[in-house]
């Protein structure tokens, strides 16, 4: 019978004090946990790497001239975010420099706080509207939790109280404010936290004013922010366990359903929010925040401990295996902002159509200022996993949660330490062994964790039924629990986005394997900044009824490389030839599927999505009755803004207006007075009569205008002529002008600006 623990208030590690309602599983203080195998050599690359010596580069980690030790300098998000991870990286891996210097931080830390509780720089105090800016405590309210449950800190528990309490005394204003408005659930976890240990009513206080004064969650998504929603999603669950309305935990569940159903339609576990989600930027070409990857790793983390769903379990490992590992170079030395589910280029160039922020996204950088988010905050994701591969329960047993080689040391039954050793390559292998080792007999329930794919998954040879299964016994010396979980080859069609295909190996998702190139573009010797170009083709499709071979490698060192991954896929696949890069590289978007193409059948090789850098996990489908595909359009222009899109004309949007803000733009934006050009390459000869042109123009907002006056031109060869009509330049409508046919592959608008003003375009189309 399938059993999940019992919510109760019993266990040995802090459970819910009343009236909080109690939940399944208590998380184990750090150290408790000894990672093994490939997590442990993942964490030593984070040690040796950017996170463990990321204050060797970042001015923002300079301790002398840092405020959140020195009060009177500035700082903001950048050491709470990196203290963080960095603290629990040093607890998980045991590691002395990186536990000697986050003991001088955290106590640096402490010896900042104001006598009305207070922390940290002076200048937050008053930058938000003259009020507080609480959003950077909060993940350094993390890092003291961590250090108390580490070390037993005295101090680490007045501290919280006194800073909460002066979180308390602020106006409701103040929790709709920036940043802060959207993740106050983190801040509410750390309340609940507190309470649990002092048992003082006010903090319940304190959490109703936090979840009544923030951004609404219960009644849908109140920003599209792809951190934002990371993090903000789940605070209507957790509030729920004060607040024990079963609508609360309804409304998390349906804020994720919103998002993943819009905008996480390929494979890897992210959703496409490369700064914000977007209407329209839905294909697996567009990426999902490094922050995100951490950030919702860790929603799912807790959410497992607060629901006993195993969903969420899946969930994180699913983002854990394939795209966090894919996020930093080999080394981990180096980083990048955004990962792609398709990605087939990784230089260091502005992309104005794919992307959203005004600045490269995608080389491997430390990113200090161009990252700077990221590269701080990345380095909790690994430590976090390693923590929570083992809960503790309620019912004075432990849980086998998520799989890895580990070592887990815990307090169960009658109060009896025991040690359960984690044998196992998984997620490369379907094998798990459990070995328990104590000095005495001693009873305690086992639970372990059945994923929602392992269908006929196996403990001790009996099959298991639902998520989760449990052991309850007298356990002695050298005891062995062996789990099966069968890890079938199986494809998704991803409906929304062209029929494309993906395919699965239990947790593990695949990607063509595209030979890939490393280019040293910045950095030193010892932190080189690093583009990657293909070399081999990348832009194969997959037959409708695939079938595969699973070859076994020797493992390299990391499992997470092409070279280290010991488990690969052959399959047949076919070219397309009109799937290109665009006029930047980067991959095309898919067109409806299944494609026709007549290239030949060639065998091709995939690897975990994990393992690749460059890859292609979300294919088309290919059929010899398929839908022909079409080369797209080029387009380029004399200058284009960073954060404006070069396709956003080509796009098939139709702006409400010429100020509308709701789709992607394009403008030639900061140039003033100057003449102007947008091309636009049809890829072949086309008869065309007609031009439209929707102008943008942010007359009281900005300093676009629609333009002095502009024409339309055509190549002939080498020679541009001029398209002889009569143009409108008026804004808020299609500016419609019609002309003798002409019969060409290449035109472009042409714009004189006005003297003063910018200009830019909505809406283009020759016809």
């Amino acid at each position: 019978m399938p059993v999940l623990p019992p919510a109760t208030r019993g266990g040995h590690y802090v459970p819910n004090r009343e009236p909080l309602q109690p939940v399944p599983f208590q998380k184990l203080p750090p150290g408790a946990i000894e990672p093994r195998g490939w997590l442990a050599q993942q964490l030593d690359l984070q040690v040796k790497g950017l996170c463990g010596r990321y204050d060797e580069i970042s001015d923002f980690l300079v301790y002398e001239t840092n405020g959140w030790v020195d009060p009177a300098q500035g700082a903001w998000e950048e050491l709470p975010y990196w203290l963080r991870g960095f603290g629990d990286l040093g607890y998980v891996t045991g590691d002395t420099g990186v536990l000697t210097r986050t003991e001088r931080w955290i106590n640096g830390i402490l010896g900042t706080q104001a006598a009305d509780g207070w922390f940290g720089p002076e200048r937050l105090r008053t930058s938000l509207e003259g009020g507080p800016d609480f959003w950077p405590g909060m993940p350094l309210l993390g890092a003291l939790r961590s250090w108390f449950e580490f070390t037993g800190d005295e101090r680490v528990i007045p501290f919280m109280s006194r800073y909460l309490a002066f979180q308390n005394t602020q106006p409701a204003e103040v929790f709709n404010r920036s940043w802060g408005a959207f993740r106050w659930g983190d801040n509410i976890d750390s309340a609940y936290w507190l309470y649990n240990r002092t048992g003082d009513a006010w903090l319940l206080e304190l959490v109703h004013k936090m979840h009544a004064g923030s951004a609404d969650y219960v009644s849908g998504i109140p920003n599209w922010h792809n951190v934002n929603l990371a993090q903000g999603f789940r605070e209507p669950l957790q509030y729920g366990l004060l607040a024990t309305d079963p609508a609360l935990a309804a409304a998390t569940y349906r804020n994720y359903a919103t998002i993943m159903e819009l905008y996480g339609q390929f494979p890897g576990g992210g959703f496409a929010g490369d700064e914000n989600s977007r209407p329209g930027f839905g294909d697996p070409r567009q990426g999902f925040e490094t922050c995100g990857i951490a950030e919702l790793m860790h929603s799912f983390e807790m959410l497992t401990r607060f629901t006993g769903d195993t969903v969420w379990t899946d969930r994180c490992e699913e983002l854990a295996f394939n795209a966090l590992p894919a996020s930093y170079d080999p080394l981990q030395q180096v980083m990048h902002y955004i990962t792609c589910a398709n990605s087939v280029q990784l230089d260091d160039r502005v992309k104005h159509g794919q992307f959203e922020n005004p600045f490269a996204m995608q080389a491997f950088k430390y990113g200090v200022r161009q990252y700077r988010c990221c590269p701080h905050n990345y380095g909790m994701a690994w430590p976090y996993y390693a923590q929570e591969l083992w809960l503790a329960t309620t019912d004075s047993g432990l849980a086998a949660s998520m799989f890895a080689a580990s070592k887990v040391t815990a307090t169960v039954g009658d109060g009896t330490v025991v040690t359960v050793v984690q044998d196992t390559d998984y997620p490369f292998d379907e094998t798990v062994t459990l070995t328990v080792q104590t000095a005495e007999p001693v009873e305690f329930p086992l639970y372990v964790r059945i994923p929602g794919w392992a269908e006929g998954a196996e403990v001790n040879g009996q099959r298991a039924e639902g998520n989760w299964v449990k052991l309850d016994r007298t356990w002695r010396d050298g005891d062995q629990v062996t789990v099966t979980l069968p890890m079938r080859i199986s494809t998704r069609v991803w409906a929304d986005n062209q029929n494309s295909v993906s395919v699965d190996r239990g947790p593990l998702t695949y990607s063509l394997a595209i030979a890939e190139r490393y280019e040293r573009i910045g950095g030193t010797d010892e932190w080189p900044e690093l583009a990657v170009y293909p070399e081999s083709p990348w832009n194969y499709g997959l037959p409708a009824d695939p079938t595969f071979e699973l070859v076994r490698r020797e493992a390299g060192q990391d499992p997470f490389t092409q070279d280290g991954v010991p488990v690969a896929l052959t399959t047949t696949g076919q070219r397309i030839p009109q799937w290109e890069t665009d006029t930047e590289d980067v991959v095309g978007l898919l067109q409806p599927g299944p494609a026709l193409t007549t290239e030949p059948v060639e065998q091709i090789a995939l690897i975990p999505m994990g393992a690749a850098r460059l890859r292609v996990a979300s294919f088309p489908q290919v059929d010899a009755d398929g839908k022909e595909w079409v080369y797209r359009t080029r387009i380029t222009a004399s200058h284009v803004n960073n954060g404006d899109s070069l396709e956003a004309p080509h796009d098939g949007r139709r702006p409400a207006s010429s100020a509308d803000s709701t789709i992607p733009r394009f403008t030639w934006w900061d140039h003033r007075g100057t003449t102007e050009w947008i091309q636009y390459d049809l890829r072949s000869p086309r008869d065309m009569s007609t031009i439209e042109v929707y102008w943008y123009d942010d007359t009281g907002t900005g300093e676009c205008r629609v333009p002095a006056s502009w024409r339309a031109l055509w190549l002939d060869g080498n020679t541009w002529h001029p398209i002889d009509t009569t143009y409108e330049t008026k804004p808020d409508q299609l500016n419609t002008a019609t002309f003798a046919p002409v019969r060409a592959q290449v035109v472009r608008v042409e714009a004189i600006l006005q003297p003063t003003f910018s200009a830019g375009i909505l809406s283009l189309a020759f016809s």
